[in-house]
């Protein structure tokens, strides 16, 4: 029984690196204290970028000791932007001698790290809370990487950012009447003589 429930356990999607709590400044992750045969049946693994963004912990890397080249069976990597410290209102709260470029740089090395030791990887699924816009520094390089990587990419489902880049591409008033859908109404011209 335990044979068989293994693998539907470490099938589901499995965090990357912990989060917060005790575990967030760990030096081992929990895919580095997994065996190989439960890292061979990981099929998506789930990436939060933002905690951590003044001072990443040291055990967001991807070294070898984090065991990625055994996910033989990984298609998905689910990633979410929590923030983009590229921001103007993170000046003076980025770390010592932090640009507004070194967190984006630290999240494009992670990421292309991961490309690098997961060939199987086919999806990256990219999504973000409200705050971050589309065109966020961070945002468009984790589209460049993964289109650089030949990795399908698509938008998650949280941020809906398929609408939203329709409907920016559309200047001022039409703009606006785009959003009030006047423009699809029939047109009625009544003529008074």
């Amino acid at each position: 029984m335990y044979e068989e429930a293994y693998r539907v356990f470490f099938s589901q999607p499995m965090r990357l690196y912990p989060l917060h709590g005790r575990f967030f400044n760990t030096k081992k992750p929990l895919l580095a204290r997994l065996p190989p045969k439960y890292r061979e049946v990981v099929h998506t693994f789930e990436l939060r970028l933002g905690p951590g963004w003044s001072k990443p912990p040291r055990a967001q890397n991807t070294n070898e000791s984090l065991g990625l080249r055994d996910c033989i069976n990984t298609r998905t990597l689910k990633i979410f932007v929590e923030l983009d410290p590229s921001e103007q209102i993170f000046h003076g709260f980025r770390g010592k001698n932090a640009t507004e470029d070194t967190y984006k740089w630290f999240c494009v090395d992670l990421v292309r790290g991961i490309f690098e030791q997961i060939p199987s990887l086919e999806v990256v699924e990219l999504d973000a809370f409200p705050g971050v816009r589309k065109d966020a520094p961070l945002v468009v390089a984790l589209r460049r990487i993964t289109r650089e990587a030949g990795k399908l990419m698509t938008w998650g489902a949280l941020r809906g950012w398929d609408g939203v880049e329709d409907a920016l591409e559309v200047p001022g008033l039409e703009h606006a009447m785009a959003g009030m859908r006047l423009n699809d109404a029939p047109r009625v011209v009544e003529v008074q003589a």
